[in-house]
């Protein structure tokens, strides 16, 4: 499996897209300083991800979410959560 995740800041509450195959690494290695593009925004927690048998289409996803539409995609997927 290959997964697009969603990590939010709880220090700045800013959105993080990535990808990977093995979500719960991915995970750890961010909260544990260890990715630089989270470093200095820890700590963060998983706010939503997806699930895709090939990992082109994980990526594809990924590339999606990153632009201006996919961000205004994802924050509509996510209002609720994201009011509170």
């Amino acid at each position: 499996m290959h997964y697009v995740y969603v990590l939010q800041s709880k220090k700045d509450k800013e959105l993080y897209v990535g990808c990977t195959n093995n979500l719960k690494a991915r995970f750890a290695l961010h909260n544990a300083g260890k990715v630089i593009s989270t470093a200095n925004r820890l700590p963060v927690k998983l706010i939503y991800y997806e699930a895709f048998m090939n990992k082109h289409d994980a990526f594809a996803r990924e590339q999606w979410l990153k632009t201006g539409w996919g961000r205004n995609q994802l924050k509509t997927i996510l209002r609720n959560y994201l009011k509170v």
